[in-house]
C-alpha cells in the first residue's frame, strides 16, 4: 500500500480513491461489465445442487418390467398325454406332432419338452371314518407310487378328514414317512380345503408339471375354506392335472338317500376334476387294484409332453378360455386340460 500511496498525488481526497480502484483491478473486480440475467442463472444453477431427486433404476418408465409381467402372466401351460390306437403311449413326438388352439384361435408353441420333463406331484388320501378299512390298502399304494419317482421328481403326501395335515413336504425321497403309517381314519371329510392347501403348494414350485392324485371313497362334507368350484378353477389356473381313485361302491349308489345322493355327488366330482384338468378317473372299489392304479398313473406322468404358448388373447378379464390340442397324426390323440382362466386385474 505504501509503494501505491507514494505514487499519488499529494492531495488525499484523490490519492485514497486511486489506490482503492487500483486495488479492484487487481482483483478482478473492478472495470467489469454488470452480469447479465442469464448469467446469474447459470451461476445459480452451478453452485446449488439441483432440488431434482435423481432417477432410480425403479423411477425410470418399467416398460420392462411390465413386459415381464405380461409374459409371465401370459404363458400357458399344457401337459398333454398322448396314446396310439391301442391306447399305447407315443413316444419321439417333436413339436410340430402338436397344434393349440385356444377359443378355436391357433396358437403358436414356446416352448417344448417329452418324457424326460421332471414333475411335483401331490399325493391326497382320505382319512375319514369311512376308509377305515381301506385305509392300509391307500397307504401301501402311495409307497409304492413313491418308489417309482426319479431323481429330479418331487412328490409330496397330505390326509384329510376334519383336519388337514402335510404329512411329507416336497422331495425326491423314495421312501413314505412313517407317520402315514400311524395315522387313523376317523371323522370327516375336508377334501376341498386339502385340495386348496395342494394346489397352493404345487402353483408355487418351479416344475411344469404338477399333479395330485386324490384317493377317496366319498365326498366332503365338512371344508371350510374352499368349493369344488373354486377348487377346480384353482386346478386349471396352475396347470395342475388331477387323478382321482373312486372307491365307492357301486351298491352304495343306488336310492334316493341323503348319503346315497351324496356318494354320487362325490363321484360325479371326481370324474369332472379328472376330465377337466386332463387327468384320469380310476374306479376301485375294494381298493384291490390301487397299486396297479398308482402303477398306472406315474408311469403316464413319465410319459407326458409339455408344452407352453403365449396367449394371443392380451385381455387379463379373468375369464375362462378353452384350449384344444390336435396331433398332426391322426391316428393319435391327445388328452390335456380343457382350458384355464385368464389373469384378471
Amino acid at each position: 500500500m505504501k509503494s501505491l500511496m507514494s505514487n499519488c498525488p499529494s492531495t488525499a481526497t484523490l490519492c485514497v480513491p486511486f489506490a482503492i480502484s487500483v486495488l479492484l483491478v487487481l482483483l478482478g473486480l473492478g472495470g467489469a461489465s454488470p452480469p447479465s440475467s442469464a448469467n446469474l442463472q447459470h451461476k445459480k444453477s452451478s453452485a446449488a445442487p439441483s432440488q431434482e431427486k435423481p432417477k432410480t433404476e425403479t423411477d425410470k418408465p418399467s416398460r420392462e418390467q411390465d413386459d415381464a409381467i405380461r409374459l409371465n402372466t401370459d404363458l400357458v401351460v399344457v401337459n398333454v398325454t398322448v396314446t396310439d390306437a391301442a391306447g399305447k403311449y407315443a413316444h419321439g413326438l417333436q413339436a410340430k406332432s402338436f397344434a393349440v388352439t385356444e377359443d378355436g384361435i391357433a396358437q403358436t408353441i414356446n416352448s417344448f419338452a417329452a418324457e424326460e420333463a421332471p414333475f411335483a406331484a401331490a399325493i391326497l388320501f382320505d382319512m375319514s371314518g369311512s376308509m377305515n378299512y381301506k385305509f392300509s390298502l391307500v397307504r401301501a399304494a402311495a409307497a409304492t407310487f413313491v418308489e417309482q419317482i426319479r431323481d429330479n421328481d418331487q412328490v409330496a403326501v397330505w390326509g384329510f378328514n376334519n383336519k388337514v395335515k402335510q404329512f411329507q413336504d416336497f422331495s425326491n425321497v423314495r421312501d413314505i414317512t412313517d407317520y402315514i403309517w400311524d395315522a387313523e381314519a376317523k371323522e370327516t371329510t375336508r377334501m376341498y380345503d386339502c385340495l386348496k392347501e395342494a394346489l397352493e403348494a404345487l402353483a408355487a414350485r418351479p416344475e411344469k408339471r404338477r399333479a395330485i392324485l386324490l384317493i377317496s371313497d366319498g365326498c366332503d362334507t365338512a371344508s371350510q375354506k374352499a368349493s369344488f368350484e373354486a377348487v377346480m378353477k384353482k386346478a386349471l389356473t396352475a396347470g395342475v392335472t388331477i387323478y382321482t381313485v373312486d372307491l365307492i361302491d357301486n351298491g352304495e349308489l343306488t336310492g334316493s338317500s341323503s348319503d346315497t345322493l351324496l356318494l354320487q355327488r362325490g363321484r360325479g366330482e371326481m370324474k369332472e376334476f379328472a376330465s377337466q384338468s386332463g387327468g384320469r378317473y380310476v374306479h376301485s372299489p375294494k381298493g384291490d387294484d390301487l397299486q396297479e392304479a398308482f402303477s398306472n398313473i406315474i408311469d403316464e406322468l413319465h410319459n407326458q409332453y409339455t408344452l407352453t404358448y403365449y396367449t394371443s388373447n392380451d385381455k387379463h378379464d379373468g375369464r375362462y378360455r378353452k384350449i384344444t390340442v390336435t396331433m398332426a397324426d391322426a391316428k393319435l390323440t391327445a388328452r390335456a386340460r380343457r382350458g384355464y382362466y385368464a389373469a384378471k386385474k
